[in-house]
């Protein structure tokens, strides 16, 4: 059997999340088949994969603007063809090659990570002014009381479509944050000028996201249902240039500035890991905490002035 065969015959097996398997497709596809996916399957080596790995690290690669993988792309490669291999052990190959490979290091990948950019509490709060949207919100997982949010649903891409799937991050499938008054206090307002559409629209409305497709241009004789992602993301790009904001400013790097702002402000590294769901406050500290510069320099000084060490200057 040829290496090929048996990486679809494994991925048509596996039983994980619809993107996982649909991004593991795209990778074997695009970046393992096509250099050995005609080496037999019991002929690949750890040198095969060391060779794959170099290459796709250094080659440039066409489905990637011209440029080659990341280390953090090539892993992953690594973790595809480790997992594919080592179902095949012992049945059809007597030990899994990847188990002694070299792919890029957790050293490696840290090394090319960039540092994302991070905007201040009054860019935020200019952007904020202009409005924003959290798709796959539901009003069900809203406790207006209590003031928190239940993280319960994502929109995924499927087809030429979108549909929600229930979110799952660290195997922690309820995840709650809290907000202030000032935030529920828009999402009731949302849900007014919501609940006079869905008067109008009647039984074309469907879902219950917060932040649904409008009902101004019915698709497909509905409204109510999740929005294009990509559209969302337009409107983003749009917005983003008429706040003068940087150009390699995503949305997904608000959440980077807010915990770099709640570190910076002093706020309980505790709490601030809990909210953005990290496995611990250890690593929110470790991905984040290095740019608390003045937090650095008040610490050292409180150190020197109960040690005494001004007095020697």
């Amino acid at each position: 059997m040829k290496l090929g065969d048996w990486l679809d015959k494994w991925h048509s097996s596996l039983r994980k999340e619809g993107t996982t398997v649909a991004g593991y497709e795209t990778k074997i596809r695009l970046h393992i088949k096509p250099h050995i996916g005609a080496v037999k399957l019991r002929e690949v080596t750890d040198d095969t994969l060391d060779d794959l790995y170099r290459m796709l690290e250094t080659v440039p690669c066409p489905t990637n603007a011209g440029k080659p993988l990341g280390a953090k792309s090539v892993r992953h490669v690594h973790n595809i063809l480790s997992g594919a291999l080592g179902a095949a052990v012992p049945k059809l190959m007597a030990a899994n090659p990847a188990a002694t490979a070299n792919p890029p290091t957790g050293r490696g990948i840290r090394a090319q990570e960039r540092d994302f950019p991070t905007l201040d509490d009054d860019q935020t709060s200019r952007f904020l002014g202009s409005g924003s949207e959290a798709l796959g919100m539901k009003w069900s997982l809203i406790n207006w009381d209590e003031g928190s949010i239940e993280l319960g649903w994502v929109v995924v891409e499927e087809g030429n479509t979108y549909r929600l799937r229930k979110l799952t991050k660290d195997g922690d499938a309820d995840a709650v944050i809290y907000v202030d008054q000032s935030v529920m206090n828009v999402l009731k307002w949302q849900g007014e000028r919501q609940q006079a559409e869905r008067e109008r629209l009647g039984p074309a409305w469907t879902d219950d996201l917060v932040f649904a497709r409008d009902g101004f241009k019915l698709y497909r004789g509905q409204a109510g249902g999740p929005q294009d992602p990509e559209k969302v993301s337009e409107r983003w790009r749009t917005l983003r240039t008429r706040l003068h904001l940087p150009e390699d400013f995503r949305i997904h790097d608000w959440r980077h500035s807010k915990v770099t702002n709640d570190l910076e402000a002093g706020e309980n590294p505790v709490e601030v890991s809990a909210n953005v769901r990290h496995h611990s406050p250890g690593y929110t500290m470790a991905r984040y905490g290095h740019s608390r510069k003045d937090g650095a320099r008040k610490l050292a000084a409180s150190g020197a002035d109960r040690l005494g060490l001004s007095s020697l200057v």
